[in-house]
């Protein structure tokens, strides 16, 4: 099979899809692209077999039809060094040999039989569930969880975002036991109640797919598999099986004392502060009196402590409470707003950070932290 393509189109389109493979795969195939020519269309495939990335050129000058996989980090790196140009690309189906004219030279690679390739996993349109969600939706959907999903072998299920779809509304859910992100969409409706949850690396790789989209994502799940169908790429990944805990139980309803200030002043503070916290704890002191906010920390092994007192709008007792500081820090980055929220009940119950003002109407963003024991 032969066809000619650009050079820098072609590496746009790997480039993308590469992420998908792994440096540690058991399968010497995976570390190959999957080249499939029909008609005048370039179909090329990257797997780690939990996750596919599947993307697609219209070509305009082709001839015969096949498929071959070919190294993706040789092909990626011959054409970085490539200034945009056509590319003949020559392949022997026999010998799976791949030859690449340029404007100036040849370039031959030896690839392998695509058959050995594992094959993508199919849905049943009737037995999945369905829905169009917008892309900009789904982004913020994983923008704002994706911190906060855990690492824990023992307890899969806390290592995705769980995706609620109800008639109402979409919900993306994130938590790792010390931090807990709850983002709702009022502009997502489906017909019937469905939820998955999608693994970190899938939810990554669309993180970095779905900036360039302009199109409502076509999403179809089971209980295995979800399948997004964007513009130029399709993902197919495999889910995570097992039940996401009652993540409603955990968010405190009732507390009393809120405290309103600027995000970019307490987010420098704690950034100052907590250099002299302790570096086992990492714990930062927040105490609430007036309309005052004091911010302190120390590492009694080296004496060493820092203090800082920020104006705030205070409402409540007057209360001490501690956080990890790299985990508060964390939290106010991915706030959008200029002004926080925080809402306590004791300093023993989770804390709960809002958005004063919201990206659009129909968002809520919540993102609740757990506080540290506070030794007197």
């Amino acid at each position: 099979m032969k066809f000619v393509v650009s050079s820098t189109e072609l590496l746009n389109h790997l480039t993308a899809i590469s992420r998908v493979i792994s440096s540690k795969s058991t399968l010497p195939i995976l570390d190959n692209f999957l080249f499939n020519l029909e008609e005048n269309k370039l179909t090329i495939t990257a797997s780690d077999l939990e996750s596919t990335l599947i993307t697609w050129i219209e070509l305009e000058n082709t001839d015969g039809i096949g498929e071959i996989a070919i190294p993706a980090k040789l092909l990626i790196d011959t054409l970085k060094e490539f200034p945009e140009q056509p590319l003949n690309f020559q392949v022997n189906n026999e010998t799976f040999s791949v030859d690449i004219f340029s404007e100036n030279g040849k370039f031959s690679i030896v690839g392998q039989d695509g058959e050995e390739f594992p094959s993508v996993p199919a849905i049943d349109p009737e037995s999945a569930n369905s829905v169009k969600i917008g892309h900009d939706v789904l982004l913020h959907g994983i923008n704002k969880t994706l911190f906060a999903t855990a690492d824990d072998e023992l307890r899969p299920v806390m290592n995705g975002i769980l995706v609620e779809l109800t008639p109402d509304e979409a919900i993306f859910v994130a938590s790792d036991a010390h931090k807990l992100v709850r983002y709702k969409r009022t502009d997502v409706k489906t017909e019937a109640e469905a939820s998955f949850i999608l693994p970190k690396k899938p939810a990554a790789l669309l993180k970095n797919l779905l900036p360039r989209e302009d199109f409502d994502v076509a999403l179809q799940f089971n209980e295995k598999n979800a399948f997004f169908q964007l513009s130029n790429f399709k993902l197919v990944c495999r889910l995570v099986e097992g039940k996401y805990p009652s993540y409603n139980s955990v968010i405190p309803t009732n507390n009393p004392n809120k405290m309103q200030i600027d995000r970019l002043e307490f987010y420098n503070t704690l950034k100052r502060v907590s250099v002299f916290s302790n570096q086992a704890s990492n714990l930062v002191r927040l105490k609430l009196l007036g309309n005052q906010l004091v911010v302190s920390a120390q590492d009694v092994d080296f004496s060493i402590s820092a203090v800082e007192r920020l104006n705030c709008q205070y409402e409540g007792d007057e209360l001490e409470i501690g956080f990890k500081s790299s985990f508060l820090i964390e939290i106010l980055s991915n706030i959008n707003s200029s002004e926080v929220l925080v809402e306590l009940s004791d300093p023993t119950r989770a804390g709960l950070m809002l958005p004063v003002e919201k990206e659009t109407d129909e968002e809520d963003v919540l993102m609740l932290l757990m506080p540290m024991m506070i030794n007197a």
